[in-house]
């Protein structure tokens, strides 16, 4: 499947009370609840761990079905914000409860973001009672019938699931290598040391891009950042620049011997030597970019790795028998580690995900 853009859709607004249908049930301070661990949500005017205050005994009278939009009403600091829960729940009188047939866990993380851009609106002064709640417009992409494309939302939410869960396995993969050889976990390996040109195919520096003549699109522009797996901008240039995937960027300045794997499309500035190898694999490239981050220890901002001490510098690697880079036991060695340390981080964070950072395409109309 192609990637799904939100710049690809044609947006419309929507006003909340036309979106979702309320239920009211009675609610409970929490002093007149009992409250044990394995209890049933109670949220209420918070927007952190997921509008999840307490957890307690609740009585069915009380418990809102889960698969619903808490829309939150009141509180410093949370005021405007909204939460998808997906599990059954009690709120205070603090939370709005919102149902729509075609909700869904991706659906509802999709609304959450959209509905939290308006909670700059809201103070003290101005609270989110019901009726102004009910007034609220969403800008939602729509269909070619001018209705909320609910399919879309869900694909998109999903492609971003994925992206992250896979970001989120090399970047643990990565920390765990570390690890194992900060430790001596590796000691028993014959090691041997070589050139990064005797490891790679093509050692390429990017070209520069100032910011004044970088276009706003969605390739990602890779620099000397230690952080978002090097990521600076997204681009749309596609001329006058270098181009790379599939393989590791090590940065020559500025945060002097940050690596990262990419294995997508990407632009690199002049801050950063593409490394590629003659047979490209993910989990080489994760196991070469542990050791060579070691270099950041050598290097500093002073002290650049430009392109001839690039071409001479070294590192030690596992060796086979015949005394060349043991490439199997090197996939092997990362298979391994990503099947027994990184399956419970990745169940942890299969939760709902930060999608903060959606955002529409041309609006059509409002309603």
């Amino acid at each position: 499947m192609n990637e799904l853009k939100l710049t690809d859709r044609e947006w419309k607004g929507f006003r909340v009370k036309d979106l979702f249908y309320f239920e009211n049930k009675p609610s409970k301070g929490l002093n007149h609840l009992k409250q044990f661990y394995d209890g049933t949500n109670y949220v209420g005017a918070t927007n952190r761990n997921n509008g999840v205050l307490a957890y307690v005994e609740a009585n069915p009278k009380i418990v809102y079905k889960g698969n619903a939009i808490a829309f939150i009403r009141n509180g410093e600091g949370s005021m405007g914000y909204s939460v998808y829960k997906a599990e059954d729940f009690v709120a205070t009188q603090d939370i709005s409860v919102g149902y729509n047939d075609n909700l869904n866990k991706h659906i509802g993380l999709f609304i959450v973001t959209v509905a939290d851009k308006v909670r700059g609106k809201y103070n003290f002064g101005y609270k989110r009672n019901q009726n102004r709640l009910n007034k609220e417009t969403l800008q939602l992409p729509v269909n070619s019938d001018g209705l909320p494309d609910w399919q879309f939302m869900e694909d998109f939410i999903k492609q971003k699931e994925e992206k992250q869960i896979a970001e989120l396995k090399n970047y643990y993969a990565d920390k765990a290598l570390e690890l194992m050889i900060s430790t001596g976990n590796l000691r028993n390996t014959e090691w041997r040391e070589f050139s990064f040109s005797q490891v790679f195919a093509e050692i390429q520096r990017g070209k520069r891009l100032i910011k004044s003549n970088q276009q706003d699109g969605t390739t990602p522009y890779v620099s000397s950042t230690a952080t978002n797996n090097g990521v600076d901008n997204f681009i749309d240039n596609s001329t006058n620049v270098r181009i790379f995937e599939n393989c590791l960027t090590l940065a020559n300045s500025g945060s002097v011997g940050s690596t990262f794997f990419h294995y997508y499309t990407f632009v690199a500035s002049d801050h950063v030597t593409a490394l590629r190898l003659e047979k490209p694999n993910k989990y080489i490239y994760l196991f070469l970019s542990g050791i060579i981050k070691r270099l950041e220890e050598k290097y500093s901002f002073n002290r650049e790795i430009n392109d001839k001490r690039i071409q001479r510098e070294k590192i030690l690697l596992p060796v086979n028998e015949e005394g060349l880079p043991d490439w199997q036991f090197m996939e092997n060695f990362m298979k391994q580690i990503e099947q027994d340390k990184i399956t419970a981080v990745l169940n942890y964070y299969k939760k709902p995900f930060n999608n903060n950072n959606l955002r529409g395409g041309r609006n059509i109309s409002t309603t």
